[in-house]
């Protein structure tokens, strides 16, 4: 019988960090897992680590760091989830992050909560910074052009609990309220095997930051819903590796950029994409614009 869960954990650089991670998942009950730590060449022991501490996890030790979609599909293609793929493969994905950390409980709740709701592709928890507070990645809305603009100057943070300045993170909500969302986050994402086997796995054109968002917007689209549980509470250190990286900071207006052109530059109008260009050009700087002047001479706007 196929095991409730493929977990999928990608690594860079995060060893102790990954140690508590895996000891929590090891430490979660009533739930059959099967869990790939797959790591992008890091510097600090963690494959030997993984190998010597924790002989039932699988380990894919890339010798090169080719990103966070690349090898999560590493692993999600070697639990057997693929595009119109087998069905012996775990019942769910879930991706997960090496900063987090999981209450005994929280893998078999999330499991039950996707049981019982059979329309729901994608579910993910109330995740909590090391603070206690709220990480507002955990439930999100598309970066739609007008709800990217408002997060760009700075409407999202002025006036949170605004319905309409606020829906990037859905700060005007209750965080202990369930909401069918957009997208949850990649650093805890339990995704329906169907599902997978629909909209297939990440976009490998993306190296960290919007593939989540990229990865839920097909899903959706082919008629799943994405839910956020606040009933399951899992605690995320949050950027335990991308502080560690002067890329990462670059990449999230990349990823900006190309998830706004694969699915709304078709449908925005001359006047606003010159707006929005302009907007992640100032937030991303010079490597941005590289990016755009690269894309200009192949015919992409």
């Amino acid at each position: 019988m196929a095991p409730d869960l493929g977990i999928v954990i990608v690594n860079w650089n995060t060893r102790d960090l990954l140690r508590d991670c895996l000891r929590s998942v090891a430490a979660s009950k009533s739930v059959t897992v099967r869990t790939v730590v797959v790591d992008n060449a890091s510097a600090d022991a963690s494959a030997e680590m993984v190998r010597d501490e924790f002989p039932d996890v699988t380990l894919i030790a890339s010798p090169t760091n080719d990103g966070f979609p690349v090898a999560n599909n590493k692993g999600l293609r070697l639990l057997g989830f693929e595009q119109n793929g087998n069905d012996d493969a775990p019942r769910y994905a879930l991706v997960l992050n090496p900063d987090t950390v999981l209450p005994p409980s929280a893998l078999r709740d999330m499991v039950d909560y996707m049981d019982g709701q059979p329309a729901v592709g994608i579910a993910g928890p109330k995740l909590v910074l090391l603070d206690g507070s709220l990480d507002y990645a955990c439930r999100r809305s598309f970066p739609t052009p007008e709800i990217s603009f408002y997060r760009m100057v700075g409407l999202s943070k002025l006036f949170p609990h605004s319905r309409r300045f606020g829906r990037y993170n859905l700060t005007y909500l209750d965080p202990g309220v369930e909401t069918e969302v957009d997208s949850v986050v990649g650093a805890f994402m339990m995704v329906r095997r169907a599902a997978i086997q629909q909209a297939g796995l990440f976009d490998e054109t993306f190296f960290m930051y919007g593939e989540d968002l990229d990865w839920a917007y097909r899903i959706k689209q082919a008629g799943w819903t994405v839910m956020y549980n606040p009933a399951v509470t899992v605690t995320h250190v949050k950027r335990a590796a991308s502080r560690q990286s002067r890329r990462a900071q670059n990449e999230f207006y990349r990823a900006m950029l190309i998830f706004y052109r694969k699915h709304y530059r078709a449908t925005t109008p001359w006047w606003l994409h010159s707006l929005i260009l302009a907007g992640l050009v100032l937030k991303g700087g010079r490597p941005l614009w590289h990016d755009l002047t690269q894309a200009s001479r192949i015919g992409v706007s």
